[in-house]
């Protein structure tokens, strides 16, 4: 397959998740009263009816209130939303073969500091690639602590143990060889902008997870980082 080609799929794919969000804010599904479970499935039968989707590449992740300290790897309690709660959302819908990975941030009330921590995410994820665009052969594990370093100038601390992913065809994993490169994490040394073994240019999930001083509650961002 030609990048161009793959290029269009991928962003495609995106476009794809960021209207399943749209829906769901259409919807107002986002509510207090109900578990995080339940509104996980609620979403996914949206994606399904939709969007024909029945796969998605990693677990429907629907976190609330103290279980946004956690990291994907987590598996927290299910947890009913509150009244004045943050949220968030991170899915990874599989469209026609290839992946999204969508992740947005919502709060419920009017706390400001949950709301700082909100519109601080898309912020710190745009400066992140503004970083990346600047420095052709930057590599992941200096992007990471790059993202770490503007997390903390920002007042919060940086929640997760990696800041992105290679995305692609399904399953995203065959892409790389060995299994930290895959990853903007420490150990990952080479550079962002290369070839995988089948010669294919590699393309890029950005995600940004601040969490609170006081670790209360947290927040979470992700799309493509090299793509738009």
């Amino acid at each position: 397959m030609d990048e161009d080609t793959r290029v269009a799929k991928l962003l495609d794919a995106q476009d794809k998740a960021a209207e399943l969000f749209d829906e769901v804010l259409d919807r107002e599904l986002i509510r207090a009263g109900i578990t995080e479970r339940t509104l996980s499935d609620e979403i996914g039968d949206i994606a399904k009816q939709k969007f024909g989707v029945t796969r998605h590449w990693h677990k429907r992740i629907v976190r609330a209130g103290e279980n946004t300290l956690e990291t994907a790897r987590g598996n927290p309690p299910d947890r009913i939303i509150g009244d004045d709660d943050i949220v968030f959302l991170d899915f990874g819908p599989i469209f026609e073969e290839w992946e999204a990975d969508f992740g947005r941030t919502f709060v419920l009330g009017a706390d400001p500091r949950k709301v700082a921590l909100r519109e601080d995410l898309p912020r710190i994820w745009e400066a992140g690639r503004d970083h990346f665009l600047r420095h052709p052969d930057i590599t992941g594990e200096q992007l990471f602590h790059h993202i770490v370093g503007l997390s903390q100038d920002a007042g919060w601390h940086f929640g997760g143990v990696i800041a992105g992913h290679l995305v692609g065809h399904f399953p995203h994993e065959n892409i790389a060889g060995d299994k930290i490169e895959s990853y903007i994490a420490p150990g990952s040394t080479n550079p962002m902008r290369r070839k995988d073994k089948a010669g294919n240019a590699c393309h890029w999930i950005l995600e940004v997870h601040l969490v609170d001083p006081d670790r209360r509650y947290g927040g979470f961002h992700e799309e493509l980082l090299d793509l738009s």
